[in-house]
């Protein structure tokens, strides 16, 4: 074989060699990177290692009771850190010796992230996020955020008391590799004309998990109403409390509020202390407005009590459900005399008679 036809192959050889490389290089890219249309690998001085690392920390109580509406508010971090750097081509020129150094400066900001949307989400139906994504700006190797990332969250009434884990998804991107470029250097500024930057971002997602805790504590619900409510005559009024919480309730009292068409002299009740899966009975005197009408109603109740640390506690708002019934029909005055007085006088008649028979 001729030794021009060993260098032609060679060559071709070496040429798919490297063809095969950038196939594996840009198979191996991640999908988010975004490569500016001016960035040329042989003209990159460094590769750094390294990016921003997130974190975010509960600011404030964690612990929530059934039933609340609640605002948590997230302080974020960037711990990111600078692993190495890597050096792609050596400096040849006074010219590549100022790029190299000015590319240095711009490596290191590769532990910046920009543009941080946080999501939160529950896979627990007790507790329901009812905020949209929120941006959560930018934020340099070290810094903390200046302002909390905010979410609200509804704590349903029926969630028994625990730990629950939220997913914190953050989302940003980050710079992954930068190159300098330039004409001339100029000895009397020391710099480069006609300078630029290109600068290649990528997309990066962080998962967290934050705990929040629904407490132990009494709750209270009406298992049972009781009592016969008529217009412009009142009754008394039953109304069963039971604590389904898991902790004690001392020297529970129950507070009725009346509104039309109820009133009431005395709108308390003691229950006493409710053991958790206890119940007690409070009775209420209620007045009703002769002109209400017959149909249902809900009133609201509260329970003050004593919790385990000693310290006086007020319930959410408890409904009463009951109902103001039909008056009874009765007859009138005059007629009602006029109907006894028939009747007497009938039996009158009847005695009479059979004792004329007699």
């Amino acid at each position: 074989m001729k030794m021009s036809q060993v260098m032609r192959m060679t060559k071709v050889r070496s040429i798919s060699a490297i063809a095969t490389l950038l196939m594996l290089l840009l198979a191996t890219m991640p999908v988010q990177a975004a490569l500016p249309e001016s960035f040329d690998f042989s003209k990159n001085f460094y590769t750094v290692y390294g990016g921003p690392n997130i974190e975010a920390t509960p600011i404030g109580d964690t612990e929530y009771s059934r039933g609340d509406t609640v605002t948590l508010n997230l302080g974020l971090m960037n711990k990111g850190v600078v692993q190495g750097f890597k050096s792609e081509k050596d400096s040849e020129s006074t010219v590549d010796t100022v790029l190299q150094q000015t590319e240095m400066k711009y490596e290191t900001q590769t532990t910046t992230a920009d543009g941080i949307l946080a999501t939160l989400t529950s896979n627990n139906p007790n507790i329901k996020i009812k905020s949209s994504p929120q941006e959560s700006g930018t934020l340099q190797q070290g810094k903390q955020s200046q302002s909390p990332t905010q979410f609200t969250l509804e704590i349903s009434k029926n969630a028994p008391a625990g730990t629950y884990p939220l997913n914190l998804q953050l989302s940003y991107q980050y710079q992954n590799n930068t190159q300098v470029s330039g004409d001339e250097y100029d000895p009397a500024t020391g710099l480069v004309t006609n300078q630029g930057v290109g600068v290649w971002y990528e997309n990066k997602t962080q998962n967290q998990t934050i705990m929040v805790q629904v407490k132990k504590e009494p709750y209270f619900e009406v298992t049972n109403v009781t009592g016969d409510l008529y217009p412009d005559k009142g009754g008394m009024l039953y109304v069963t409390y039971k604590n389904t919480g898991e902790e004690p309730a001392k020297d529970a009292t129950v507070r009725v509020s009346a509104s039309d068409p109820f009133s009431t002299t005395d709108d308390q009740a003691f229950l006493g202390t409710l053991q958790p899966g206890q119940s007690a009975v409070a009775a209420f005197d209620m007045a009703v407005d002769s002109t209400a009408t017959a149909k249902p109603y809900s009133l609201d109740s509260e329970i003050l009590y004593e919790d385990t640390e000693g310290h006086d506690q007020v319930s959410d708002s408890v409904k009463i459900d009951t109902k103001v019934l039909t008056e009874k029909s009765k007859l009138p005055g005059f007629e009602f005399g006029a109907g006894v007085s028939f009747v007497a006088l009938a039996a009158c008649f009847i005695a009479l008679r059979k004792k004329k028979q007699d």
